[in-house]
């Protein structure tokens, strides 16, 4: 039970806090210099939109529903303040990354499966995506289905 209490307090850390800190320094970055037309951007996942069916996730999901929150509710914020600081929440489905083999770090096999079955996103393409919206300034960006 300890190596699993570690891991969702790890995934809370970097999903959640870690997000919510360095979204907050980079608005009031933006707001000490003046800065009214930056552009806040947080990789999320799909799992922040859809509870997905396996009981593995639901915690990871729990996270990424965070992000999702968190950015809706800095984009309110900064309409109510008016700027024109944008925030965009980029939530790609699956990406090969080392995600699955740390999380089923005691069944390789089974980490390796997590990607067989399905045509994934490379990573390179998700920097891609994550670049679409610093191109596009007139418009705001949400990636949800890729």
């Amino acid at each position: 039970i300890a190596f699993w209490v570690l891991t969702q307090y790890l995934l809370i850390n970097v999903n959640v806090l870690a997000l919510a800190i360095c979204t907050r320094e980079s608005y009031q970055s933006m707001k000490e210099r003046n800065v009214d037309d930056g552009h806040i951007i947080n990789i999320n996942s799909m799992a922040g939109h859809k509870v997905m069916a396996n009981a593995d996730e639901h915690f990871y999901g729990a996270t990424k529903y965070a992000v999702t929150a968190l950015t809706e509710g800095l984009r309110q914020e900064l309409r109510e303040a008016k700027t024109h600081i944008r925030a965009t929440c980029i939530s790609p489905g699956i990406v090969e990354t080392e995600f699955a083999f740390r999380h089923h770090n005691s069944d390789p096999e089974k980490a390796a499966a997590v990607y067989e079955s399905i045509k994934l996103l490379l990573f390179l393409h998700t920097v891609k995506l994550q670049l679409t919206p610093i191109k596009s300034p007139q418009i705001t960006i949400s990636v949800h289905q890729v």
